[in-house]
């Protein structure tokens, strides 16, 4: 059986993961929609005429939520990213445009039939991959958000750099909202398998400090591109191949907390199935605190929906 793959919004995040999956050769069917007919017939013929010099020759299609019946997995990747540039990068600054793109689009795919498992990069990420799950009524373990999974990778950057190791020698997690609440939980983080906070100590870095730079890359980003791709869609792909191979894979992602009673960037273990497991590590006191608030800052932003 094939692996099919649907795309709603194909801009720069969009288009990049559809890029990924036909060079990767990892999608045998693709869909892509748009609100703009006139940007999705250009990106399938941009593919269509790659696929002449690769080893895989992907169906494409355009604009027809019919084939989301089935489809294995549908990315939802629109949005108003420019609503950000004056923003300093505070992704609530897309609500009012996300949420009435998911008033539109969510009756849609539920009309469709589509029952497979969907990733959300849209912000902001963890109400938006919420408020999806509750319109579109899937089970939420398939519905799942990119969520921190971005940015903890760019918390192994920054710690990869000022450790001179390579990004995926650092373990760990940034847990909490995909925005200005979350926090790096330096309890569970690691350089080449040993507790940062006594190598930080050693050699006198201050963690804080990372933080803020982890924080800040997204909007590094976007202010010298206008726009960030190349890291979400590489995490958003990721997740799709995490599913497609049952893989069990660990890693934080945007799903339901219960304890929170919100969707909220932490560990879980992706599978086949989508969420098959959210995965509870003991945190100290200081950092459980910051996971509360940040759940209740998503939660409360959830409820205006």
């Amino acid at each position: 059986m094939g692996r099919k793959y649907a795309i709603i919004g194909v801009g720069h995040v969009g288009a990049t993961i559809a890029f990924a999956l036909v060079t990767k050769g990892d999608a045998d069917e693709l869909i892509l929609i748009d609100k703009n007919e006139k940007k999705a017939r250009a990106e399938q013929l941009d593919l269509q005429d790659a696929t002449a010099r690769l080893e895989t020759r992907p169906k494409i299609k355009i604009q027809d939520y019919s084939e989301l019946a089935d489809t294995d997995i549908l990315f939802v990747t629109a949005g108003n990213i420019h609503a950000l540039d004056h923003a300093s990068g505070n992704r609530w600054a897309e609500f009012e445009y996300t949420r009435e793109i998911v008033k539109d689009i969510a009756p849609k795919i539920k009309e469709s039939g589509f029952h497979g498992v969907l990733i959300d990069t849209m912000n902001p990420c963890d109400a938006i991959s919420q408020y999806l799950q509750k319109e579109i009524g899937l089970p939420g373990s398939q519905v799942l958000g990119t969520g921190t999974f971005l940015d903890t990778a760019r918390m192994q950057r920054v710690v990869a750099e000022n450790f001179a190791v390579d990004p995926k020698n650092v373990t760990g997690f940034v847990y909490g909202e995909h925005g200005e609440s979350q926090f790096v939980a330096w309890s569970t983080v690691k350089v080449n398998g040993l507790a940062v906070k006594p190598l930080a100590a050693k050699k006198q870095l201050d963690l804080d400090k990372l933080e803020a730079q982890a924080r800040s890359g997204g909007w590094a980003v976007h202010s010298g591109k206008g726009y960030t791709s190349f890291a979400i869609a590489t995490c958003a792909v990721k997740l799709s191949r995490a599913v497609f191979d049952d893989a069990h894979l660990m890693c934080p992602c945007s799903t339901y907390n219960a304890k929170y009673d919100s969707y909220v960037g932490q560990p879980g273990i992706i599978g086949k199935n989508g969420v098959e497991e959210v995965v509870t590590i003991p945190l100290p006191p200081e950092e459980e605190a910051k996971l509360a608030k940040s759940a209740a800052t998503i939660k409360e932003k959830f409820e205006t929906m």
